[in-house]
């Protein structure tokens, strides 16, 4: 599969943008991490999310899923995926969970993952992050 291709740097300052916005918006008592994440589909769509903690630890979300999560429910489907922007306040930049990375997967193999920060963007490729996927899972028929 050849890469996708990136997006103008206008565009991803956006993206971030967008991330950036909805951090403020996170909940994150426990650990005191905000994150916030935008992704793009290849209509240009943007989609926001922020990670939501729980007391219940293992019922938070993070922001990546989060942000799937909306544009699916708006009608986004796999392969129709073309970019997601993290941004956290971290000195360094700070990538999906592996739980997230897998997540994105479905929704697109070879995105554009921009890692943003007080300090820039930092672009990465899904498939480095994630080189190897769990993929092979047998689909069932629709009927």
């Amino acid at each position: 599969m050849s890469p996708a291709r990136e997006l103008s740097a206008p565009a991803a300052r956006a993206l971030a943008g967008v991330a950036r916005t909805a951090r403020k918006h996170a909940h994150a008592p426990y650990s005191g991490f905000q994150v916030g994440a935008a992704v793009r589909t290849r209509r240009g769509r943007v989609f926001a999310g922020c990670n939501v903690e729980n007391a219940s630890l293992g019922a938070g979300i993070c922001a990546e899923r989060g942000a799937i999560m909306q544009a699916v429910a708006a009608g986004m489907r796999p392969g129709e995926l073309r970019a997601v922007a993290v941004y956290t306040r971290a000195t360094q930049p700070t990538p999906p969970c592996g739980v997230c990375l897998q997540f994105l997967v479905e929704f697109g193999r070879d995105v554009e993952i921009l890692l943003a920060g007080p300090k820039g963007i930092v672009r990465r490729r899904l498939s480095d992050l994630l080189p190897e996927p769990f993929t092979d899972f047998p689909r069932r028929r629709r009927r």
